[in-house]
């Protein structure tokens, strides 16, 4: 399951361009707090502190309890990091403020545990879906689901409504849609041997480049027999 990770925050006062610029220059990054029960609040975070959490982190559902000085603990899921692609660092942080009791919904990777026998046949073992859209509550949040394919043959799939999933997670996609496949080897068409090349038709132009005969000139005559 994830963790979740203590961060502190501080309210932040300053906005603009400008003097969110030097926030950035001073080793904060800025950031912002919402949610369906908490109002919308600006913060700051110290930038190495956030950036070793992301580091660190083996998912990209990242829980974090909130230090915000002069309030409450605030239980949030990183929503969103953006990053200067450019100068590199981090330009701006979403938190998404949940409660212990109310379910979130989630992006989670799947995990490919094991080695179908298909495999040995020459089969290719596939994830369809890369990650599944789950709902469980925050502290039933798995960091990936891992789908066992030790059993799946060459030409097979496994559909969500043979996964096993964690307890208290319950997945957003119907039971009939395939999550991982064992494709069969591909077989590549064989090239169709050049043709041979025809031979000038009675009566066909002379090729490009041939001499054509001098005009008012009599054709060779035909050797004399013996």
């Amino acid at each position: 399951m994830a963790k979740i990770l203590d961060l502190n925050a501080e309210p932040r006062t300053v906005a603009g361009s400008r003097a969110v610029s030097r926030l950035r220059r001073a080793g904060t990054v800025p950031a912002a707090l919402y949610g369906r029960k908490a109002a919308p609040t600006s913060l700051q975070v110290n930038a190495k502190t956030f950036s070793k959490l992301l580091e660190g982190s083996a998912s990209d559902n990242i829980l974090v309890s909130l230090k915000i000085a002069g309030a409450a603990d605030q239980l949030a899921l990183v929503q969103e990091v953006q990053h200067d692609y450019i100068k590199g660092g981090i330009l701006h942080v979403d938190f998404h403020a949940v409660a212990h009791d109310e379910e979130i919904h989630a992006s989670v990777p799947v995990v490919i545990v094991g080695e179908a026998p298909g495999q040995k046949h020459g089969g290719l073992v596939e994830a369809i879906h890369h990650e599944i859209e789950v709902r469980c509550l925050p502290k039933d949040l798995p960091e990936g689901i891992e789908i066992d394919v030790s059993s799946l043959q060459l030409g097979q799939g496994i559909h969500v409504g043979e996964i096993k999933f964690p307890a208290g997670v319950r997945c957003r996609l119907g039971a009939d849609v395939v999550i991982v496949m064992c494709e069969e080897p591909k077989v590549e068409a064989e090239p169709e041997p050049a043709a041979a090349a025809a031979a000038p038709a009675a009566g066909a132009a002379p090729a490009a480049g041939a001499a054509a005969p001098a005009a008012g000139a009599k054709p060779a005559a035909a050797p004399a027999k013996k």
